[in-house]
């Protein structure tokens, strides 16, 4: 049984490690969840450097794409400073640089871009066909109850986010997940967010982190882990397209379109209920294979 805390409870708990501390012009203060896994999270951080970041440009200009690396493991029991730099204010941009530093080494750093309303050519590429709604597949309670023995850390830590995987996550047992070139999961804030376009954006940032590298462990039916693979995040892209509320259902379509030299690429088209493109992510990973 699982004893993580759900629901708005999470959901506060994830709104306080965003809710940066000023300590000057341009610089902020970040912590990470009491509970959580040794190294911290990496949509974590990127989300806090895009709140650093957006706290410094003119709420009128939304932001619309973010690029960051991620240079080291980061101290969950450690503060995260956040020095942002303004690389430019335009007449329709603003460009900020963030970096994330611990005892005073850079931990990841990130350029994002923001950009004031306009009106223009609109289209996007539909959404997948013929994919079960969220109340038709299984919630993650029930596919943590039934591999209890592998869930691990994640079955304690704060779940924020409701995830549902259209599909067998890779946390399953190795032999347990067909292979599947697609890696498709809806997803929400498990509770209410505040009516602030920049931490829905950074909350989608955070989610964004969660399943996108398993979409290449998908490809060849791998597992995470024991028998598996170990992984990490090297690199996070981010597009935003249209607005959207991250405490609403987006359906997180995520593929892999080459692996090699231990290393993966995997990209994700993000989509409301009602078929809108609102997001595009795109991440390369460190895959490592271990013994059982």
């Amino acid at each position: 049984m699982s004893d993580a805390v759900v629901g708005q409870a999470a959901v506060d708990q994830l709104l306080e490690v965003l809710d940066l501390k000023e300590l000057g012009p341009f610089r902020f203060r970040g912590i990470s969840p009491r509970v959580g896994p040794q190294r911290v999270f990496g949509g974590q951080v990127a989300g806090q450097a895009l709140v650093a970041a957006g706290r410094t440009v003119d709420p009128a200009r939304l932001v619309h794409s973010l690029h960051g690396y991620f240079v080291r493991p980061g101290d969950p029991t450690e503060p995260i400073e956040y020095q942002v730099e303004n690389i430019r204010d335009g007449r329709s941009f603003s460009v900020r640089r963030s970096v994330a530093m611990q005892g005073g080494r850079t931990i990841f750093f990130m350029s994002a871009s923001f950009h004031r309303q306009e009106e223009g050519l609109d289209h996007h590429a539909p959404a997948p066909p013929d994919v079960p709604r969220p109340d038709d597949v299984p919630t993650m309670a029930d596919r943590l109850a039934r591999y209890a023995d592998r869930a691990g850390i994640w079955a304690a830590i704060p779940r924020p986010i409701d995830v549902r995987y259209v599909g067998e996550p890779g946390w399953v047992a190795p032999g347990d997940r067909p292979a599947d070139p697609y890696q498709r999961v809806w997803m929400r804030i498990d509770g209410k967010l505040p009516d602030d376009p920049l931490l829905h954006a950074c909350a989608l940032t955070y989610a964004s982190d969660l399943t996108l590298l398993d979409s290449v462990l998908s490809v060849h039916g791998e597992v995470w882990g024991p028998g598996g693979v170990v992984g990490a995040s090297l690199d996070h892209a981010l597009w935003f397209h249209r607005p959207f509320r991250a405490d609403e259902w987006f359906l997180y379509d995520c593929w892999s379109p080459s692996a090699s030299g231990a290393r993966g690429l995997a990209t994700g088209r993000m989509f409301t209920e009602d078929g809108r493109h609102v997001a595009t992510a795109v991440q390369e990973g460190l895959l490592r294979r271990v013994g059982g």
